[in-house]
């Protein structure tokens, strides 16, 4: 039942509001038509020789029908969905269990969960203690009056183009919306790059849903899907070298008198440019763009859902990220621990092409390991799921792409957990042949399963790991492992442990690393997408003054 529906049609009608209130029908039923009337007419004009009388008003049983009706309402609304019309700036309540209905406002969901037997909701598929937490996107007086003027401006547009591989334009895309609120500009719908790597040409509309998108966004930003014919011939003022974690004020004083005189702005490679500390409306219009507005196109997420489905049919499932790639080795100063053949493959790579190495260059391989810098193979994930308490019967989908090795390097795994699949396991191949050689969309469908899964792990940090660790936060802090490497990889090069010491000193590394709710401001420079809270977050007990 929905609580409260407002209906503000500026565009159209300026000057009408209307507010409708659902009510139970039960309570409906239970009224006589006389109440129904004396609730729904306008009382008629005292007479000018008639005189108000507080005791008449009092005595009168329909003054106290109403009285306990309202109170039984707001106590209602108050119990059932933590509403409170008193506190200020009222958080505007988000439901957060996936639906069917694809007008639903959480990205990507579809899949419902069945129920799960008692038994498997303990032990490793026990989720965190959420505290309460809810997503809550109360934006302040002042965002909402500066909108009206924002979504009424003809002369400022936006343009970006976005790089990297699906994940990393996402990230992107939800810096570009917010630089455009900045800026109080209209966002041309973003350009994807297209991603040298893998070839890939998807366009925004062949990954995300634009109309969703435009409309999620409609009280923010004026998202449109070309630049007007006035300014199609015109050159755009191009930025291509915007510093790391630029202030909003940065933005302004570079930006916008460009802007005003020219018109149209174009940046591009904004990959970590914007500031990860913001003010709280800014926060808030992130966790909007990537929890809300960025949903999947329609295809993607039948399959993805589709997919989940064919996951959950037998229970309970753990999805993991593999970073296995030979990319990845060779751009984290890591090796694959496989053989020396593979070794020696990566290190040519890295020295016939020194330029990709990410890493710290004057760190040897070993002090990158045990600093926590390098992904797991599949012989640490295996022995870090069996110290964590994963049984040998459970389900395990992965996600990524395709390992250094091939399917023999993830053998460990296999030969441990026999339930483990992939997208290609689980899809058909009439299914996945219209995204064949398509790594974007590829990605999207993983990172759909992923986030649905009951519990979810990466085996390396990276930007589709953050990516899901938020959204299931978002989602009620879902159960996500963390892998505390730093700490436990000591332990990994310690033979004299026997397998019982071992995973209790694993186990006990890890308990505070299960996707339990953290505040973002614990730490300076953490991304509002990963850690919601408190910015986008609250429960009982928040404080309603960040």
């Amino acid at each position: 039942m929905a609580i409260s529906k407002s209906v503000n049609n500026n565009k159209k009608h300026h000057h009408h509001h209307q507010c409708y209130i659902s009510v139970p029908s039960e309570i409906i039923n239970s009224l006589s038509s006389n109440s129904l009337q004396s609730l729904l007419i306008s009382p008629k004009k005292v007479s000018k020789t008639g005189a108000f009388s507080w005791s008449r008003l009092l005595k009168n049983p329909k003054t106290w029908f109403l009285f306990l009706f309202l109170s039984g309402f707001l106590l209602m609304l108050k119990m059932w969905y933590n509403f409170d019309p008193f506190l200020p700036n009222p958080c505007e309540i988000i439901t957060i269990t996936p639906q069917k209905d694809s007008s639903s406002i959480i990205p990507n969901a579809g899949v419902s969960n069945p129920p799960i037997e008692v038994e498997e909701m303990n032990g490793f598929w026990k989720q965190p203690d959420g505290l309460g937490y809810m997503p809550c996107l109360d934006f302040s007086q002042e965002y909402k009056k500066s909108s009206v003027e924002i979504l009424k401006d003809r002369s400022k547009y936006l343009v970006v183009v976005v790089s990297g591989g699906m994940n990393q334009q996402r990230n992107q895309i939800v810096d570009a919306v917010v630089i455009a609120r900045i800026l109080g500009a209209a966002l041309v719908v973003p350009i994807l790059q297209v991603n040298v790597i893998w070839g890939d040409e998807s366009e925004f509309s062949d990954i995300f849903d634009v109309e969703h998108f435009k409309e999620a966004l409609s009280d923010d930003v004026r998202i449109i899907s070309s630049l007007p014919s006035n300014h199609l011939m015109s050159r755009p003022v191009e930025e291509k070298h915007t510093p790391l974690h630029v202030s909003p004020q940065w933005i302004r004083a570079r930006y916008l008198k460009r802007m005003r005189r020219e018109g149209v702005l174009l940046l591009r490679g904004l990959d970590s440019r914007l500031s990860k500390d913001l003010p709280s409306d800014l926060q808030k219009l992130r966790c909007k763009v990537a929890f809300h507005a960025l949903r999947f196109a329609p295809p993607i997420r039948e399959l993805g859902n589709k997919l989940t489905e064919r996951m959950r049919s037998k229970g309970p499932y753990l999805a993991l990220h593999l970073r296995m790639e030979k990319d990845v080795w060779v751009r984290t100063g890591c090796l694959p621990g496989l053989s020396l053949e593979y070794d020696e493959i990566i290190y040519k790579e890295r020295k016939n092409r020194p330029e990709l190495l990410t890493s710290r260059s004057n760190m040897t391989y070993r002090d990158r390991k045990l600093a926590g810098l390098c992904p797991l193979n599949a012989l640490e994930v295996t022995r870090l799921l069996k110290a964590l308490g994963v049984p040998k019967t459970g389900q395990i989908f992965w996600a990524g792409g395709n390992p250094l090795g091939g399917l023999d390097a993830l053998s460990p795994l296999v030969k441990e957990f026999p339930h483990f699949y992939n997208k290609e396991d689980l899809g058909l191949a009439k299914e996945l042949e219209p995204f064949a050689n398509k790594a974007s969309i590829m990605a999207a469908i993983d990172y759909i399963v992923s986030e649905n899964s009951d519990v979810f792990m990466a085996s390396h940090g990276g930007n589709m790991g953050h990516a899901i660790q938020g959204h299931r936060a978002y989602l009620g802090h879902k159960k996500t492992i963390t892998p505390n490497k730093r700490q436990m990889l000591k332990y990994f090069l310690k033979p004299s442990l026997d397998e019982k010491e071992f995973n209790e000193i694993i186990l006990d590394l890890h308990r505070d690393s299960m996707g339990q709710p953290e505040l973002r401001t614990s730490k300076v420079g953490r991304d509002v997408t990963k850690f919601p809270i408190p910015e986008c977050m609250r429960n009982d007990s928040s404080s309603y003054s960040y």
